[in-house]
């Protein structure tokens, strides 16, 4: 029986359920005999790299034993149900499915998707292209909800919201959640709009787990986001973590802000706040407006990629950073190759940060939309570069995003001032060519130390 059909198996998941059953009665004690079970039904070769982490992690005590503990402190129900939709269905149901579909239908098939339920937002931050559509665009509820039934038929039980700030949506995201009680939501937010009824709601449905956007501490916050908000943030975890409820954080360095967040010092008030994760994603140039000088130099990206990679390995929160760990995933994951965006006039996008479709979600299907000429162009381009310090099409490799946008028809989708491909390429070229000595000069070190 191969990998696919075995995790397929009734048989399987209910040796996973029983485990994760045999995990509540006493976690200190019983997570080591655990993963010998674990070991036991887990076919060889799947997920071998994360085992033999969580192994170590258990040996050692180390940070990632300390974060795995955490998890026991949240509310119950909310994480049962997050190990039964994140690991059951997403990462091992849902993964079997759509490695089969992908074979058979010659395509991308995403892990999660990304969604923008609507263009409204109730801040106005600089530099953010939601904010500047100025239209009050959405997509309906049954769109939404047809969308996530279109993606379980293809494995895919994980989806995350956009904006936009979805929070101004509440109910229906709460509606979406009790209509796909199987799926985990996820939604990157501002924050502002979490409350003490919105926290009970979370308990209720147990399937939601909001990403609260963090640019800093206040002074570099506030500057971005408004005067207040860092303390409307505060305040939003203070409830989140009265509540045992799991969140995290999500932040994008530049030029002017990387030292902050980087820092011991945030790393440990996320944690203290009870941050699970901390996402860091990459400025990108994206907008006519958008200012270059906040791309980060090679010095500042080098940087920030040592100070994380330490904090890995020293602090109990899981940090990712998705522009520098692109070699855990085989380099660039958007074009639907781990997850693709629906912005919310239902374009459906290969990236979050590329806005360049030829196809819409309200006249194709999502398969239809997976084997577009935008979409097969990353299926057949992707890894865009051996180096999995220069993985994106835009930023370090702006000839393949040019070429793909041309050859495949794709117009822009930015809803109020519509950028040219060139126009955007165009910004990264002196990016790219000063950050390559750099990557590589890195890239090449890791292996030579990895054979060593």
């Amino acid at each position: 029986m191969n990998i696919i059909n075995t995790v397929k198996n009734a048989a399987f998941n209910t040796a996973l359920t029983s485990t994760l059953h045999y995990l509540e009665k006493d976690p200190e004690i019983n997570i080591p005999k655990a993963m010998d079970l674990i070991d036991k039904v887990v076919p060889d070769g799947w997920y071998e790299s994360q085992r033999a982490a969580f192994r170590k992690a258990i040996t050692e005590k180390n940070n990632w034993y300390q974060l795995i503990l955490k998890t026991y402190q949240l509310d119950e129900g909310v994480r049962k149900t997050f190990f039964r939709n994140f690991i059951m269905n997403s990462a091992l149901k849902g993964s079997a499915i759509q490695e089969e579909i992908a074979q058979r239908e010659n395509c991308n098939v995403p892990w999660a998707i990304l969604l923008d339920p609507t263009s409204a937002c109730n801040l106005h931050c600089t530099g953010c292209w939601a904010a500047e559509y100025g239209h009050k665009l959405s997509l309906s509820l049954d769109t939404i909800d047809n969308i996530i039934q279109q993606g379980k038929e293809l494995g895919t039980y994980m989806y995350i919201y956009t904006g936009g700030e979805p929070m101004v949506r509440k109910k229906d995201l709460i509606t979406l959640c009790e209509r796909h009680p199987d799926c985990e939501f996820l939604s990157f937010t501002n924050g502002t709009l979490i409350d003490e009824e919105f926290c009970k709601e979370m308990i209720r449905v147990k399937n939601f787990v909001p990403a609260i956007s963090l640019e800093g501490f206040e002074g570099a916050n506030d500057g971005r986001r408004g005067k207040g908000v860092f303390t409307k943030v505060q305040n939003a975890m203070k409830l989140l973590k009265k509540h045992n409820l799991p969140f995290g954080i999500s932040t994008c360095y530049t030029s002017a802000n990387y030292q902050d967040i980087t820092s011991e010092a945030f790393f440990d008030m996320l944690i203290d706040a009870g941050a699970m994760f901390v996402w860091f994603f990459h400025y990108m140039p994206v907008g006519n407006d958008a200012v270059p000088a906040l791309l980060p130099t090679p010095e500042q990206r080098k940087l920030i990629y040592e100070r994380i990679r330490r904090f890995r390995e020293t602090k109990p929160i899981f940090s990712m950073d998705f522009q520098n760990d692109a070699e855990y995933v085989g380099g660039c994951i958007a074009g639907g190759r781990r997850y693709l965006h629906i912005n919310a006039a239902g374009d459906v996008e290969p990236c979050v940060f590329i806005h360049y479709s030829n196809v819409n979600i309200h006249e194709c299907s999502l398969l239809d939309a997976l084997k577009s000429p935008l979409f097969m162009a990353y299926h057949n381009g992707q890894p865009f570069n051996q180096n999995m310090l220069r993985p994106c099409p835009m930023l370090e490799n702006p000839e393949y995003l040019r070429k793909m946008v041309k050859q495949s028809g794709a117009e822009s989708t930015d809803l109020q001032s519509p950028e040219s491909v060139d126009h955007l390429c165009d910004k990264c070229k002196l990016y790219a060519e000063n950050w390559e000595k750099t990557a590589n000069e890195l890239w090449y070190e890791n292996e030579r130390q990895t054979k060593s």
